[in-house]
């Protein structure tokens, strides 16, 4: 009878200190609708989306918290669940070595470089060997925003040519949605959420390309940059509590710059300053290389050495020199 009652305690809202039936359907409609979305929520979130006061937001989290058992736990749980992170393939061997054996679930991914350094070829690339794990489960979808037009369903079909797959079946299962601006870009992965629990789709992985050209193009200006700092941030954890609640991964392309006060080496820095990097659990620097190859550095990682690869684009997809 506990049990029972703890059990329908976590699903629903309704439940928390001053949350009535007013309150819970706006919360839902901004995308908590459960207890870890609000356990997981800033107090400034909560009064955004409800409208109510701090003091009102803090009591239902702590309270949400508590419900939920939210605490420490010890290394061997958590070594427990890093056993359901998944890896997605890459196409390339030395590639995927590069990254711990794929591009993994739970967490942020960036890659950044110039045009023409395959960034988005890579995203093309990993909605299709997606469907060759078998761990991504039945019928795994893929959440694509675009926001420089360059999804490309005939580069889909080549690839899932060239990985064995039928090309229908893999379009059918890309969800894709074109950015117009940063405020449709960050509406568009709130209602990332909605395509899992109301429509009950399997979305495994999701793909933004790329993350920082609407932001970069309305913020112009020192005078703009806290406020385009502070929008990004948002967007960034909004993707992160993805990632974490529904165990999918998140590949986020982004753009670059040259750093003008570099004098030796690279001066290629990647947009969206700390922002962006501390939100990614990955970071990999992709250049053209010799003879039309590719190559993937690893610039940062919580588990892996630094490192680079060398691999090339063929037109049945990401391949090994």
């Amino acid at each position: 009878m506990v049990k029972k009652e703890t059990k329908e305690k976590e699903q629903g809202i309704m439940d928390l200190p001053g949350v009535g039936a007013a309150t819970a359907e706006k919360l839902k409609e901004a995308g908590y609708t459960d207890l870890m979305g609000i356990a997981v929520a800033s107090p400034g979130e909560l009064v955004e989306a409800a409208g109510m006061t701090e003091t009102g937001a803090r009591k239902i989290i702590i309270t949400a918290r508590n419900a939920l058992n939210m605490g420490f736990e010890d290394g061997t749980n958590l070594l427990k669940r890093r056993k359901a992170v998944m890896k997605i393939s890459t196409g390339s061997k030395e590639f995927d070595k590069l990254v711990g054996g794929g591009f993994e679930t739970g967490a942020i991914t960036e890659c950044f470089g110039k045009y023409g350094s395959s960034k988005t070829q890579l995203a093309h690339q990993l909605a299709v060997n997606l469907h060759l794990n078998e761990s991504a489960g039945v019928d795994p979808y893929v959440v694509y925003i675009d926001t420089e037009n360059t999804f490309r369903p005939e580069r889909i079909i080549e690839m899932a040519k060239g990985a064995g797959l039928d090309p229908e079946m893999v379009l059918k299962h890309i969800k894709v949605a074109r950015a117009f601006n940063s405020d449709h870009q960050m509406l568009l992965a709130e209602k990332i959420n909605d395509l899992i629990k109301k429509e009950g789709l399997n979305v495994r992985l999701v793909v933004i390309d790329s993350l920082t050209a609407h932001f970069r193009a309305e913020f112009i200006g020192r005078g703009t940059l806290a406020v385009r700092q502070q929008k990004l941030n948002r967007h960034m954890h909004t993707l992160l509590r993805l990632a974490d609640q529904h165990n999918l991964c998140v590949y986020v392309t982004n753009q670059v710059m040259a750093k003008p006060d570099m004098f030796f080496g690279d001066p290629t820095e990647a947009i969206g300053g700390n922002i962006v990097a501390h939100n990614s659990a990955f970071r990999i620097y992709l250049r053209r290389g010799k003879k039309g190859s590719r190559v993937a550095k690893l610039v940062d990682a919580p588990n892996l050495p630094d490192g680079e690869c060398a691999f090339i684009i063929k037109a049945e997809g990401i391949r090994d020199l």
